[in-house]
């Protein structure tokens, strides 16, 4: 691995850590350790989760949260954190493929979710670093000036307030941007610690450690977890990310993951206010942040699907180029990266997953922006498990099916799993797994088979087959993040082998050397 990548580089963290994560006490919370029974049982506690959890409990239901590790320590506790409905340039792009009215209901859901965290901060007094700023798409090319001005008389045609610049107040030359008025940046984590201190105050409970492994429908439906107790539910919201129910759904086929990098940098120069991305790759996305009461600037991009990028250390090494050349860079205090989930025509999948099983219902496929889609869909699936209506109903309906774009976009991703099938079969390694140094991780070989090991910081040597425990696919090492890496369906597990993302349910086989 490399720590610098120059010598005017500044030195990355050891480890990767999550600034939201590290900012708070948050609470413990026990395994379920008896059945129960409950009128909703929410599987996953990120923003999605917590906030259905909240809003079902502040009207009156028994709910439980099952998590299968500690709470906010998914996608959730690794985002950028802009609360925007400016979710790149997209409402161009759905007015043709879906329509001027749709395109309109998916800004207003987005709002709704902004005016709701906006409600419940100024109420309860929450701090959590709440800010209202401008949300700019900008790029510093001639050629993508056109796409940013259609997007803005998209802007125009759906009402959104907003406007076109040329020039921004960023330290580096910008041909135009599109500005969404009066949107929001905070820290999730003490926010959504409130949602979770509120739930348990309303009777609710939350467990950790609480892995989902079955599900029984009916009424009341029953889920089954990792330590052999059960749940009825009258209701059951899968919002663990990546479905749990994900054959049923067939979500490994209309989904797929990528990565992202996250900096928090400490600047030479004062950042000038806004949350900004690039409408070109490799993304850039800016926004400020209070560390220990120090000024800084949180730096993301360098997006890539899963298990399939470079040496990962490099996305990282590539964003703190971009911070040194346009900021100036004195520290850097925090990296992390994150995993999103996309759906073939872009739009999450929230509502009643399957047609013939009404209590059940799904949210996912958030696409980066979960911190507006994940409570848009809290509240979509709160008000259908209360027997309310909602214009989001059918725009978001996980069984909806759009021709174009979704076709060319299942096509293109499940090409791309087949070649990766069937490239990991093929490949053969060379190396041996005692030829390892402390802290490398590499694919090897051992008796002669594909295996995959790490030796860590203590010397000892830990070797799993690298076959995923989902549909087969070879997965591969991810330097910068210690893990093995799914590139088909995205799935992602410890060097020790246990499972860290679905759809994969069982670790990595474990692998014993000879003497």
């Amino acid at each position: 691995m490399n720590e610098t990548n120059s010598k005017s580089a500044a030195a990355f963290p050891q480890f990767p850590e999550s600034y939201w994560l590290a900012s708070a006490q948050i609470p413990a919370y026990s395994r379920l350790n008896e059945n129960i029974r409950v009128d909703a049982a929410i599987v996953g506690a990120g923003i999605t989760g917590l906030t259905t959890a909240y809003l079902l409990a502040m009207k009156g239901l028994k709910v439980a949260v099952l998590n299968a590790g500690r709470i906010l320590h998914g996608t959730t506790g690794y985002t950028t954190a802009k609360i925007t409905a400016q979710h790149d340039l997209i409402y161009d792009q759905y007015m043709t493929d879906f329509g001027e009215e749709k395109a309109r209901l998916y800004y207003e859901a987005n709002l709704d979710a902004l005016q709701f965290v906006r409600h419940l901060v100024k109420e309860h007094h929450i701090q959590c670093q709440f800010e209202e700023q401008d949300a700019f798409v900008y790029t510093d090319t001639d050629s993508s000036l056109h796409k940013v001005f259609k997007e803005y008389e998209a802007y125009e045609k759906l009402r959104i307030p907003g406007s076109y610049v040329e020039k921004t107040d960023l330290p580096f030359e910008t041909k135009g941007a599109v500005v969404m008025k009066n949107q929001a940046q905070y820290n999730p984590v003490p926010f959504l610690i409130h949602l979770a201190q509120e739930i348990v105050r309303k009777g609710g409970r939350i467990f950790e450690e609480t892995t989902v492994t079955g599900y029984e429908p009916g009424s009341p439906s029953v889920l089954k977890t990792s330590g052999g107790f059960t749940v009825s539910s009258s209701h059951v919201v899968s919002a663990s990310h990546f479905p749990f129910n994900n054959l049923h759904g067939m979500y490994f086929a209309r989904l797929y993951a990528e990565r992202s990098y996250v900096l928090a940098v400490k600047t030479d120069k004062r950042y000038p206010g806004g949350m900004y991305i690039s409408a070109d790759k490799p993304k850039r996305s800016l926004r400020s942040v209070l560390i220990n009461g120090e000024p800084m600037v949180i730096v993301g991009g360098e997006g890539h699907k899963t298990g399939q990028g470079i040496c990962t250390f490099q996305y990282y090494e590539a964003l703190e180029k971009f911070a040194r050349e346009t900021f100036g860079v004195k520290e850097i205090a925090y990296r992390w990266s994150a995993q999103d989930l996309y759906t073939l025509d872009t739009i999450p999948y929230i509502g009643q997953e399957l047609d013939d099983v009404p209590n059940l219902y799904v949210a996912t496929g958030y696409k980066k922006w979960g911190m507006s889609t994940g409570i848009a869909a809290a509240q979509l699936n709160a008000k259908l498990i209360l027997g309310e209506d909602s214009p989001y109903r059918d725009l978001f309906s996980p069984s909806r099916f759009h021709a174009n774009p979704s076709i060319k976009t299942f096509v293109v991703q499940n090409a791309n799993v087949a070649k990766e099938l069937i490239a990991g079969k093929l490949e053969f390694p060379t190396r041996e797994a005692d030829e390892l140094r402390e802290d490398e991780g590499a694919v090897v070989q051992v008796r002669g088979k594909r295996a995959g090991a790490y030796r860590d910081r203590e010397g000892s040597l830990h070797v799993v087959d690298t076959t995923c425990t989902h549909l087969g696919c070879e997965v591969d090492w991810n330097e910068s993040e210690r893990t093995w890496d799914c590139p088909c369906h995205g799935s992602r597990f410890a060097y020790t082998g246990e499972v860290i993302e679905g759809p994969a349910l069982k670790p990595l086989a474990k692998v014993e050397l000879d003497d």
